[in-house]
């Protein structure tokens, strides 16, 4: 390939990955905010049921994403590549957009959550259509030997997605207080409202491209599909490549995505109950250091095969992740460290107690919540493997509430602090499992690609990905979630769901799946 040849398919890359990056843009923001958004829609004092009807609102947008595989693909198949993901970006861009307008619940009442609804449906069906268009886009114009690496860089933007919605919300809550940012109209809302401009850029960036060589061929020789739907699913021998691609590879990448990066970080965030911030801090730096991975196993996946590369990332969360996530609480967790502390104080000392009893000298830590008695002048706030006796710091960080004048008491620990080398832990830790995710998720669209002829491949590929990658992967925070309120369940429970689906694919996929291409 020449430097022409090489400029020509930078820009290719450059323009479809942009676009596709923002609306996973779009997409994320609603779950990165999921807490708030929670306390937003819905009536008060419903903790997590109010959390939960908030990702079953998130994981809707995943349960449509077949249909808009279905509609877009098809589209794509009979018209081209470029101006169905012209209109998947504009349906994105506008329902993100008009998210950030509703009123809260307190102003429209049930009416909020019906409207959110609504476009997280549109937003589900626009996403469907964009992925299978960009990856293919890319794939169409990368030379056979090359396609794992090029269509890598499309495979970078769904993470690089989190990662820009994360860093929005992090600058935008960074500069106002905790009152501004949960207000209704607070600054919760500008992310959604920021797509709007980012959508713009893109539009503008993608009207200047041109259509699938490969496809444009094709047109001109009358050799399109004149019906994609019955000929991708009509059709046995397709049909079988269709289903040997959702129950032997993207079923499993599925869950592995969602559950090493935004399961994660719910987990980080409402049951070790790192402070809001350093949550999103610590999932954010991980994020950076494994997207370079994308890359790297895109590349090797030209060498060595697509199979075993994604197999072995699942192989891999399946027997990792209840050791990872069993760390990440236990380090966190105030009650372990508590065994192990003794004050200085003579006159005083902290003790540990399993129920919520009031002792009138010590201070009782229980589970996740803390009584502090007015008594002890000097008190201990937990901040990792690190507790600093500054009894003002620890009431206004923790956020203590004064009752009457006598005690203070008892209050949701949810702002736990880790100091920094437990902080570098964490992100070693979360880094580990977005490698798994760059192993299964970097060659998988030339997987796809490849699968399929060029006629009817929008749609071919874009069904089981949207279903694999949206229905099984995207309900991982939300069963997880629900697994773990099941009487006799423990916080690692919920990993049970992504540990079996990823399980049985990798069966599947090591007996079935092919380890060359297809077509060309």
């Amino acid at each position: 390939m020449n430097n022409s040849e090489k400029s020509g398919i930078g820009k290719i890359i450059f323009s479809s990955s942009l676009g596709t990056l923002i609306e996973w843009y779009d997409f994320y923001i609603f779950g990165s905010l999921a807490t708030v958004i929670s306390q937003q829609f819905f009536p008060e004092g419903q903790g997590t049921a109010a959390l939960l009807s908030t990702l079953a609102i998130f994981a809707a947008g995943f349960i449509v994403r077949p249909f808009g595989a279905l509609v877009f693909g098809r589209i794509g198949d009979l018209i081209g590549r470029k101006y169905t993901f012209l209109l998947t970006l504009v349906l994105m861009g506008g329902s993100t957009f008009l998210i950030g307008l509703i009123p809260g619940y307190k102003t429209i009442g049930m009416l909020a959550p019906i409207l959110v609804l609504l476009l997280r449906l549109v937003q589900g069906l626009a996403l469907g259509g964009e992925y299978g268009g960009a990856a293919t886009y890319v794939a169409e114009h990368a030379p056979a030997g090359k396609r794992g690496y090029y269509t890598s860089w499309i495979q970078t933007t769904a993470t690089l997605g989190l990662f820009v919605s994360l860093g929005v919300i992090l600058l935008t809550k960074s500069s106002m207080s905790n009152e501004a940012f949960n207000a209704e109209w607070g600054g919760w809302r500008y992310p959604f409202w920021i797509s709007i401009l980012l959508v713009v850029v893109s539009i503008y960036i993608r009207m200047k491209m041109s259509e699938s060589p490969v496809f444009a061929k094709l047109k001109s020789e009358g050799k399109t599909s004149k019906n994609p739907l019955r000929e991708s699913f009509g059709h046995k021998a397709n049909l079988k490549m269709v289903l040997l691609a959702l129950f032997g590879a993207v079923m499993g990448q599925g869950v592995i995505w969602y559950t090493g990066q935004f399961y994660a970080q719910s987990f980080l965030e409402n049951v070790v109950k790192i402070e809001f911030s350093q949550n999103r801090e610590i999932v954010l730096w991980a994020i950076a250091l494994a997207t370079p991975f994308f890359l790297v196993f895109g590349a090797l996946s030209d060498k060595i095969g697509r199979k075993w590369i994604m197999l072995t990332g699942m192989l891999l969360g399946v027997i990792f992740y209840r050791p990872i996530f069993g760390t990440l609480l236990k380090d966190a967790n105030a009650k372990e460290w508590m065994q192990h502390l003794e004050d200085d104080h003579t006159e005083k000392k902290l003790s540990f107690a399993e129920k919520d009893e009031v002792l009138k000298t010590d201070t009782i830590i229980t589970g996740h919540e803390m009584v502090i008695k007015s008594e002890i002048k000097s008190v201990y706030k937990f901040q990792g493997s690190l507790f600093t006796k500054n009894w003002s710091v620890a009431a206004q960080v923790a956020g203590f509430r004064q009752i009457g004048e006598a005690q203070y008491g008892p209050v949701k620990y949810s702002n736990i602090i880790l100091n920094p080398s437990l902080k570098i832990k964490f992100i070693a830790l979360i880094w580990i499992m977005i490698l798994f995710v760059t192993m299964v998720y970097g060659p998988i669209a030339a997987f796809l690609v490849e699968l399929f002829p060029t006629k009817i491949r929008y749609t071919s590929m874009s069904l089981p990905y949207h279903i694999g990658n949206g229905v099984f992967g995207g309900l991982v925070p939300f069963i997880a979630t629900l697994i773990t309120t099941f009487k006799g369940s423990t916080p690692l429970s919920g990993l049970w769901y992504p540990i079996g689906v990823a399980a049985v694919c990798f069966v599947i996929g090591a007996i079935y799946l092919n380890n060359k291409n297809i077509h060309d």
